[in-house]
């Protein structure tokens, strides 16, 4: 874990709200030189504290509305059948997320559709074809009630 200071920690936020923040805007706001705050920014980079920079596009706007979240359990956990699976599904576009998880299932997935039908394209292209799959259990969503993608830095 890195030690952020409080400086370190505005530039953070102020960049989580706005990733296109000029770097002489980013200065202003944290009372810093335009140098200095380059610096730090730099520095969060290098770091790793800044993983990278990301446009995030409205699903529903571009005709991809509902989230179902899909439960996978494997046959087998083995390291040989994880890898499989897991380089199976990270070549499935409408998978936006995957997750080893603890519990009933082995995995979690988030994946993004236009609609019911279309769910069904998927699991049948893809989802039924994922390897060492014994059970799939779908969850549709009804509705984000909160949705996140800055972490609070106190």
């Amino acid at each position: 874990m890195i030690e952020l200071d409080a400086i370190d920690r505005t530039i953070l936020t102020l960049l989580q709200q706005d990733g296109r923040l000029s770097n002489a805007d980013l200065a202003e706001r944290v009372n810093l030189s335009p140098s200095a705050t380059l610096r730090r920014v730099r520095m969060l980079e290098e770091s790793g504290v800044i993983e990278g920079y990301a446009m995030l596009v409205n699903q529903k706007t571009i005709g991809k509305p509902t989230n179902i979240f899909v439960e996978v359990a494997l046959n087998s956990q083995s390291e040989v059948n994880l890898n499989a699976f897991e380089n199976a599904v990270a070549a499935c576009p409408e998978v936006m997320e995957c997750y080893l998880m603890s519990g009933d299932s082995d995995y979690m997935l988030r994946v993004v559709v236009s609609d019911t039908a279309d769910y069904e394209r998927v699991h049948k292209e893809y989802l039924s074809r994922l390897p060492n799959v014994s059970r799939i259990r779908s969850n549709f969503a009804l509705r984000t009630v909160c949705k996140k993608t800055a972490f609070a830095l106190s």
